[in-house]
């Protein structure tokens, strides 16, 4: 009881600082000196690296990040495991590298499909069920890629997440964005960028998520699985008109409620904390009513799953116009063989974020 009780307290703290950070005003002043600060201490530590004053690491193959400037969910890693695929389709071996957000292991350490997502993390996890290809976990992303180049045959390298973690260069750096923008417009604490804004003019591609423009991805989903592993599947559209509780521990709860309000089902939403780690009283309702939540969240109930649980698999659907742009990205990359293996870098290495937003 009392930490279902602590767990509220920490919901309506996040909700109400969210609900501050993307309202349209900006904040006052000294509140805004805040976010100045950050955002130029971030600024320098950028130019640190790309100057060569502190060290990254290249290994030696295209290193391709998917990330953003906006903190907490806004579709990075469904956005990853499409571009795994798409690499696949242009004749590429990819690997992924990934911090493990929630898990214990510091790596590297390849993440597998049975592996424990206390240890892991659950985008790891995820990503070693579904990406098809090597999935390294570490906090240190430039060692995560040295040991994964060291230990697979991979010719390019994904990283969900880390367009922030710049002693690992990369070739390109694509950031997604959700329909939030840029909320207020402030850094770190007094809104929810990590950088200023100005940095999305110095990456590679920006994606909408959910935007309905030509640079749009979309999540789309249409069936329930059982959380408990076993085999059984039914149409969401099955459960439309019915009440159902939805769990949600993601970076934005209130797109998968959306989501499932939209597809016509009665929503009692439950919203927790990104990454959270979730045990049987977080799911128990005192009814029998469907506990719908995100794959991303499924894998870390399955131990405790009951038949009435299930998850909501979805994959992302991208614009003709942005799918063929990210192919036309991926295919100008030069070949692993183009640079030396695994280097240490002080200049620009590849495009490393600094050639302007691409075309579309």
């Amino acid at each position: 009881m009392e930490r279902q009780v602590s767990q509220r307290v920490v919901q309506r703290l996040r909700a109400a600082l969210l609900a501050r950070w993307f309202r349209t005003a900006p904040p006052g002043i000294p509140w805004r000196w805040l976010g100045e600060g950050f955002a130029v201490l971030a600024g320098w530590r950028r130019r640190a690296y790309q100057r060569g004053w502190l060290t990254r690491y290249h290994p030696g193959c295209p290193v391709v990040l998917v990330g953003s400037i906006l903190v907490g969910g806004t579709g990075k890693t469904p956005l990853v495991l499409r571009l795994a695929e798409l690499c696949r389709e242009l004749g590429r071996r990819p690997g992924i590298v990934s911090r493990g957000h929630g898990g214990r292991y510091r790596g590297p350490h390849r993440a597998r499909p049975d592996d424990d997502p206390r240890l892991v993390g659950d985008e790891p996890l995820l990503l070693a069920r579904r990406a098809g290809c090597p999935v390294v976990v570490g906090r240190d992303r430039a060692a995560a890629a040295r040991w994964l180049r060291a230990h697979h045959e991979v010719d390019l390298i994904l990283g969900d997440d880390g367009l922030q973690h710049y002693p690992l260069a990369r070739d390109l750096e694509l950031v997604v964005l959700d329909e939030r923008g840029i909320g207020n417009g402030a850094c770190l604490p007094v809104g929810p960028l990590r950088e200023p804004p100005t940095r999305l003019a110095t990456v590679d591609l920006v994606v909408r998520h959910g935007s309905g423009e030509d640079d749009a991805m979309t999540l789309v989903g249409d069936r329930l699985w059982r959380v408990d592993g076993a085999p059984d599947q039914r149409p969401l559209a099955s459960l439309r008109g019915e009440r159902v509780h939805a769990v949600a521990g993601i970076g934005h709860p209130a797109r998968f409620f959306a989501g499932l309000e939209r597809a016509g089902l009665r929503v009692i939403p439950h919203a927790f904390a990104d990454h959270h780690a979730f045990g049987p009283a977080d799911l128990a309702f005192g009814d029998d009513l469907p506990v719908l939540m995100t794959e991303k969240d499924a894998v870390k109930c399955r131990e405790f799953a009951r038949p009435h649980h299930w998850y909501l698999p979805v994959r992302a659907a991208l614009s003709p116009v942005l799918e063929a742009c990210l192919r036309r990205l991926l295919t100008d990359l030069p070949s692993a063989g183009e640079r030396s293996h695994g280097q240490e870098t002080t200049g620009n290495p590849g495009l490393s974020g600094d050639q302007g937003t691409a075309d579309l």
